[in-house]
């Protein structure tokens, strides 16, 4: 039983598709071109489709874990051999976390510049308030295309440190019926960081994600729309949960490996699980002619749960990150700036090292993250426009379009977040357990 959908259209077409024509129920086929090259002991809960759709209870997540397993982390510090690791370390419970974030991103038919297209977070610094009216005005979003973001504190108090975070790309196929894929993943971050700032947060990735799918549902400005959407928890004791849904993803680095990272939900080529907001005469027409259009559900998102330690690196991004660089792309990327910076150092036997203090590179007006969000973002912007060099979205099409010819990038739009991790006090307590 497959799902098919058109290799011409998908192909030909710039954005990716909204809708199928299904020959019998859909099945989830899992992308493989994304490296597997990571610790595989995180505790997941894929999400499998039920028979029928069951009314959702926010924030109650099946529990499934999966069983861990052991995996050599690829490291790109020289003479270091990085052995077994866990996902969820074991911290003192006294131990408080700090996160550094800051976003970069580009929309593809604009020049990128790492001056201007940088977010640099605090927690009295939002990106975006709640929309006020019906009508936003276009002109007060960030110069990221279809693409959107948000940060934001958890909880009514910026002393918490806690934070949530997420990435919400807008399915570029809408543009067929006339709609702007940008209102709908712009004001879907917007929703979501309202939220997450209220007196009465979220207790879990999903269930910010529901609150805020259910805020679109409801904004009568909103007529039709979809996105794929990633959304991310850190809590001050060093834990993040993950929930995602679509092609948009993360990956987490330690100590200049690859320790975890996320696996893209489609349902076909080019196809991702997405949100979406579809008009009933639109819901209409597909059922006459034998088509259906997708409407995925946060219920459907896939949820992990990590355990940080001081120095680590996370990357959420949307898919035009993971269509133009491999995760070694990125691993590499991130090195060369951490190492620049002295926050990863090579040791002798002991191997690639964190600096206990890195409160200096993380603060004032040239920071470590945002150095590191406009890397990536300027990298994958150059990989996006290139003829010659194939990335991972080129793979992808020789795999399941041998005869279809397409060389190089993809251009896209990129955003890009990015957490660097800092355990209270450094990373002493840490290092005597490795």
């Amino acid at each position: 039983m497959v799902a098919t959908i058109s290799a011409t259209r998908a192909l030909r077409l710039p954005y990716r598709s909204a809708s199928l024509r299904l020959l019998t129920p859909p099945t989830t086929t899992p992308s493989p071109y994304r490296s597997s090259l990571r610790a595989a002991s995180t505790f997941t809960t894929r999400k499998q489709k039920p028979p029928s759709k069951q009314p959702n209870t926010p924030g109650q997540p099946p529990t499934t874990p999966m069983k861990p397993t052991n995996a050599l982390l690829f490291s790109t510090c020289p003479a270091t051999m990085l052995g077994p690791s866990s996902s969820s370390p074991q911290q003192c419970p006294s131990t408080k976390y700090h996160y550094h974030l800051a976003a970069s991103y580009i929309a593809k038919s604009r020049p990128f510049d790492p001056q201007t297209h940088l977010f640099q977070f605090n927690p009295y610094n939002r990106l975006s308030q709640p929309p006020k009216s019906p009508k936003r005005p276009k002109s007060s979003r960030p110069e990221s295309g279809q693409d959107a973001f948000f940060i934001s504190q958890l909880g009514a108090s910026p002393s918490s440190g806690e934070v949530a975070l997420g990435v919400a790309d807008g399915v570029g196929g809408w543009m067929d019926s006339g709609v702007d894929p940008a209102d709908f993943s712009h004001a879907f971050c917007d929703y979501m960081a309202a939220n997450a700032s209220s007196s009465d947060p979220p207790s879990t990735a999903r269930e910010l994600m529901q609150r805020g799918y259910e805020a679109v549902c409801h904004d009568e400005s909103i007529k039709a729309g979809g996105s794929t959407a990633i959304v991310g928890l850190l809590t001050s004791n060093g834990k993040m949960e993950v929930a995602n849904l679509g092609d948009s993803g993360f990956i987490l680095l330690r100590r200049g490996g690859v320790h975890a990272s996320s696996e893209p939900q489609t349902h076909a080529f080019n196809t991702p699980y997405q949100l979406s907001v579809v008009p009933p005469s639109m819901l209409l027409r597909a059922a006459a002619f034998g088509g259906a259009q997708l409407m995925d559900q946060p219920r459907d998102a896939e949820v992990t749960r990590h355990g940080l330690r001081h120095g680590d690196v996370v990357v959420f991004a949307s898919d035009g990150l993971w269509d133009n660089l491999f995760e070694g792309d990125i691993l590499r990327i991130v090195s060369s700036v951490m190492r620049e910076r002295g926050v990863w150092r090579v040791n002798g036997e002991r191997g690639c090292v964190v600096e206990e203090d890195i409160k200096s590179v993380t603060e004032g007006k040239t920071t470590l993250q945002g150095r590191l969000a406009t890397e990536i973002v300027r990298q994958a912007k150059i990989a996006s426009v290139d003829p010659k060099l194939d990335g991972p979205f080129a793979k992808e099409v020789k795999k399941y379009y041998p005869h279809e010819v397409w060389r190089g990038g993809k251009e896209d739009d990129i955003c890009v977040v990015v957490v660097v991790v800092e355990e209270e006090g450094g990373a002493g307590s840490v290092k005597a357990k490795l």
